[in-house]
């Protein structure tokens, strides 16, 4: 029985309420995935590690979870308010291969991030291209209620016949009313977009299909509605994305699918805000963004960034620097250190499995939670018993703690030659050449800790 009942945070209510299945013991989560046109960085993952603080913790309460993401591979214009070129077309040529083959490739690419920072794969992946029908289909449902027209471009929801339009993000519709500017031949309202887009005349895209209104391809939007329907049903319990989807994507979203299907899609909205680097969003589209690659190269390992993450609650921004992610591998390093010493399990604690339970049923509030786990590493409960309390916790937390294994680091034979020369001199009783050595040592990288079994030698 956990101590208390899980809350969580809802976009679309703008409360946080007590979070209980539709169904049964069932959790049924959608998480909007990656444009797979270029790699992820470091600011989008962090919206996935916030996605699956969420799992682990409805697993913790005893949920059985039906996670889906799907990957979206081809729909996505540079624009997310429906103009520029689709960002599939455009990084196949960057890169001078097809949009299939670069869909793939970053595809493969996001998965690998994904294990490297001990995220759980869903237990589904859809991608756009493999769900064409289904869109069709839905855009057909969209056209028999009224809610579609055609354009010279395309075929496109009219948000102006849906009352609830833009709830969701708060948009002030009247106001966008009166500073509507829109093309002559194109969308007829500023938040109207695209349902289905009809391929150029001039030209031939790599990714196009058939559909009752020609040769095209679907919108970005169609797709969530579309596959989240078929794998979880047109009222289930979470879906998740980064605040950048409130706007546009998920308020297009909740639109087609009350008009289509008189839901609005999910029970909660949640979101995971942006990571900041020097001020701004980080984003793909620049061309300039860090990736997990990049920290590896640095010396970093993935998991030193998901602890990073776990320091500040999911619902903040997040300011990135080099200097607060040392301070993370630092702290990190020592808990795995300090745990490998400890030994064996013994019992959980269960004042501190409650007073973390606590906190994460508190809508997520793992910085929290990790203050209630370094207390315990401070305290002087039995070493055996802080293993087993934080073996029981790494379920939420995620960072591997059962099978971390101190690095072995080959000793330099000129340090083993200082050592050994340390030990005759102290052997000698000659103490500050000892000292002399031991320092030399130090200053090459290397520490010395003089043990009943004799010299052990760590790198500094």
């Amino acid at each position: 029985m956990n101590p208390v009942p899980l809350k969580l945070f809802d976009t679309y209510t703008r409360e946080t309420r007590e979070f209980k299945p539709l169904e049964g013991n069932r959790v049924r989560v959608y998480c909007c995935g990656p444009t797979v046109y270029n790699y992820a960085h470091i600011g989008n993952l962090r919206t996935y590690l916030f996605e699956d603080q969420l799992r682990r913790v409805l697993e913790y309460n005893g949920y059985d979870v039906e996670q889906v993401m799907n990957i979206t591979d081809v729909g996505h214009l540079t624009s997310d308010a429906d103009t520029g070129e689709d960002k599939m077309e455009l990084g196949a040529r960057r890169m001078g291969k097809s949009a299939w083959e670069i869909a793939e490739e970053y595809t493969a690419a996001f998965k690998a991030d994904l294990a490297s920072l001990s995220i759980k794969m869903p237990s589904i992946w859809c991608k756009a291209t493999d769900h064409i029908p289904e869109q069709i289909k839905f855009i057909e449902e969209l056209e028999q209620k009224g809610f579609t027209y055609r354009t010279e471009d395309g075929i496109y929801f009219d948000s102006q016949k849906l009352d609830s339009y833009g709830y969701l993000a708060r948009l002030d519709i009247g106001g966008l009313r009166a500073g509507a500017r829109v093309e002559p031949g194109a969308r007829r309202f500023v938040t109207d977009f695209a349902l289905w887009k009809f391929s150029p005349e001039a030209e031939k895209r790599q990714m196009e299909w058939n559909s009752p209104w020609g040769t095209g391809f679907p919108g970005w939007h169609i797709e969530c509605s579309a596959m989240a329907a078929k794998y979880l049903g047109d009222y289930f319990d979470i879906h998740c994305g980064g605040e950048d989807h409130i706007s546009i994507h998920h308020t297009n979203e909740i639109a087609q699918t009350e008009a289509a299907r008189g839901t609005r899609l999910a029970n909660f909205w949640m979101h995971g805000y942006f990571l900041q680097l020097d001020n701004a969003k980080m984003a793909k589209s620049s061309g300039d963004f860090l990736r997990l690659s990049t920290l590896i190269e640095k010396g970093i390992e993935p998991i030193v960034y998901r602890y990073f993450c776990l320091t500040a609650h999911y619902r903040t921004q997040m300011s990135f620097s080099w200097e607060s992610l040392d301070a993370s591998s630092k702290a990190l390093s020592r808990l795995y250190k300090t745990a490998f010493e400890w030994g064996e399990p013994g019992e959980v604690i269960e004042a501190v499995k409650e007073a973390v339970t606590i906190e994460v049923n508190d809508d997520l509030n793992f910085p929290k939670a990790l203050a209630h786990i370094w207390d315990m590493v401070r305290s002087d409960a039995e070493p055996a018993d802080k293993k087993a309390t934080l073996l029981e916790l790494d379920a939420l937390l995620g960072l591997n703690f059962a099978t971390w294994q101190p690095s072995s680091v080959a000793i330099p034979s000129e340090i083993v030659e200082l050592v050994n020369a340390r030990e005759a001199a102290r052997a000698s009783k000659d103490f500050p050449e000892a000292d002399r050595l031991r320092e030399e040592v130090r200053t090459k990288g290397f520490l010395i800790e003089d043990t009943r079994e004799g010299p052990k030698i760590t790198p500094a």
